[in-house]
């Protein structure tokens, strides 16, 4: 259950409008790792979490925060978009200077949310739900929400860099601030799960299901030996194994030999090579 609170976690609102920036931090909203993106991954990871009432908290807990940090961005957004000069736009082309600046807002602003936040990316594409990672694995869940709060705390950066508006950098400050610590708990929670399970999910496989012996040889595939230089190719993987490195891979598989089609398929017919 959630109740929602009218005040915001923290101060989302601009020195001045901005149309253009509205449609640039449309990107940490909807985008692939947008706050809409890990709010949900966190959500359906929590509800879909059986007998670890520790990490389910943990994993709630962010995603209701996350539901917060929805709402400021769609608010700066919504503030970024007062006084948008939309009835200038049949003037555009008398005007260029207008003009490029509605050629750099986002239509949907104007025509479909009325001045308000889209779900969707900084380029209009909608937020999809295949974004997301809820496996039922923690350690994989978790590993997918590290990349997530990476992924996301670049962009802010980014985003940081790209206004001189006060408001908006104080904003920006505070996200880029909690990416910090959920990457540090993320990070935290997934070195406590792999003393318990090792490093490799899942840690549950039989041994008999794999074929061990190619399970630590890194095969060069390129030209060069430029990947031979790493501790990937030598020493002590993290699960306590021996990395090998492999020169000229070997090939195990035979060359493959399909039957024809049946004639039902009406597929090219096998001609006999000239």
């Amino acid at each position: 259950m959630f109740f929602h609170k009218k005040e915001l976690q923290f101060h989302a609102k601009p020195d001045k409008p901005d149309p253009v920036y509205a449609k640039q931090l449309q990107e940490i909203l909807g985008g692939q790792f947008g706050e809409i993106s890990v709010a949900m991954q966190y959500l359906f990871q929590g509800w879909n979490t059986r007998g670890n009432e520790k990490y389910k908290d943990l994993i709630l807990d962010t995603g209701t925060e996350e539901i917060g940090h929805v709402e400021m961005i769609a608010t700066m957004i919504a503030r970024l978009l007062d006084k948008a000069p939309v009835n200038e736009q049949e003037n555009a082309a008398k005007d260029p200077v207008i003009g490029a600046i509605m050629g750099g807002m986002n239509p949907h602003h104007a025509i479909v949310s009325g001045l308000g936040a889209m779900p969707e990316s900084s380029t209009g594409v909608p937020w999809n739900a295949g974004y997301i990672v809820a496996s039922g694995n923690l350690l994989a869940d978790f590993r997918a929400n590290l990349n997530a709060e990476s992924q996301g705390r670049l962009q802010v950066a980014r985003l940081y860099e790209m206004t001189d508006d006060r408001g908006v950098k104080d904003m920006l400050s505070f996200l880029l601030a909690r990416d910090t610590m959920h990457q540090n708990q993320w990070i935290a929670a997934i070195k406590e799960l792999e003393e318990k399970e090792g490093v490799i999910v899942p840690s549950t496989v039989p041994a008999e299901y794999e074929a061990t012996e190619f399970s630590h040889k890194l095969y060069n595939f390129s030209e060069g030996e430029d990947s031979a230089k790493g501790m990937w190719a030598e020493g002590t993987a993290p699960d306590g194994k021996k990395f090998e490195y492999e020169e000229m891979p070997v090939i195990y598989g035979e060359k493959p030999v399909l039957e024809p089609a049946p004639p039902y398929m009406h597929s090219t017919p096998p001609h006999d090579p000239q």
